[in-house]
């Protein structure tokens, strides 16, 4: 779940009312709706985020009260799966924070391979949390193909991409997206690895091969999966901070002693995990497990 564009929704209005008083009790009848019919947990993430979110649907409803709202859930599937959308709003481009990618480029991608090298491993394993519509791990794959094809030859290497939302990730194994996605990406990129088709543009089927996309979240950290780099940008801002640890703690856990994670730039490490790691790039917000 990608981090939302705050300006765009300040312009319609729907942050400059007051959010509706939910109680305790219309908030746990909520979050049980979302759990049952669509295995969407709350627990883990910021009350005052996520009530903030059921705000724009209640109000959106022209619901007078939460109360009200709650009852319009139970009556209407539909808006659970409108909620669901508000809940996980995705803001995505491909290249977003370039320099982040400029450090994958030149520094983190040839660090790994030179470890696999090293240490006689034959693969590379990366994961991409909360990848929205893709283009965070299509951009990965994108820098490995265009400049680490020789290293591919002699390493397998996996890409993972994992989101809460079952919807986006249909978005995102189609690979089509429109031209404000493409900004950060260099126009030779453009040119070599998308085809336009009706005003959009289709990813080449060789980059969208390089992707394997699964409904997951962060809650259940039993089912993290082994890797060397993990990108987990502008996502765990929404989770409160105990659980921002245990889920640092447990990354640290699956990717072992050299391994990478990225956080996003309002993101850091405290507690006992600044312990786990060292500091490769403070600004890009990258750590090494020690």
């Amino acid at each position: 779940m990608k981090s939302p564009d705050m300006s765009t929704l300040a312009k319609t209005g729907l942050f400059d009312k007051a959010i509706p008083d939910i109680s305790t009790e219309t908030f746990e009848v909520i979050q049980r709706a979302l759990k049952n019919l669509k295995n969407f947990n709350l627990d883990i993430y910021k009350d005052k985020c996520i009530k903030r979110r059921i705000a724009i649907r209640i109000r959106a409803t022209h619901s007078n009260t939460a109360e009200e709202y709650c009852n319009l859930l139970h009556q209407n599937e539909g808006e659970l799966d409108c909620l669901l959308k508000v809940l996980t709003i995705h803001v995505s481009q491909f290249y977003r924070n370039p320099p982040t990618f400029e450090k994958l480029h030149s520094e983190i991608f040839p660090y790994l391979f030179t470890r696999c090298n090293r240490e006689g491993r034959d693969g590379l394993k990366l994961w991409s949390v909360g990848c929205s519509s893709g283009e965070e791990p299509y951009t990965v794959a994108l820098i490995l193909k265009d400049f680490f094809a020789d290293e591919m030859t002699q390493h397998q290497v996996t890409i993972l991409a994992t989101d809460v939302d079952a919807g986006i990730l249909d978005v995102a194994q189609k690979g089509i997206y429109v031209e404000e996605r493409l900004v950060g990406a260099p126009q030779q990129i453009k040119t070599r690895w998308f085809s336009m088709q009706g005003g959009k543009y289709h990813l080449a089927p060789e980059i969208k091969e390089m992707v394997t996309f699964r409904q997951s979240d962060l809650f259940d950290i039993d089912s993290f999966p082994e890797s060397d780099l993990i990108l987990c940008r502008n996502v765990l801002i929404y989770f409160e901070r105990w659980q921002q640890e245990k889920i640092i703690s447990r990354f640290a856990d699956i990717l072992g002693k050299g391994g990478i994670l990225i956080l996003g730039k309002s993101e850091t490490l405290f507690g006992e995990n600044r312990r786990r790691f060292q500091t490769v790039c403070p600004v890009e917000r990258i750590y090494k497990v020690m």
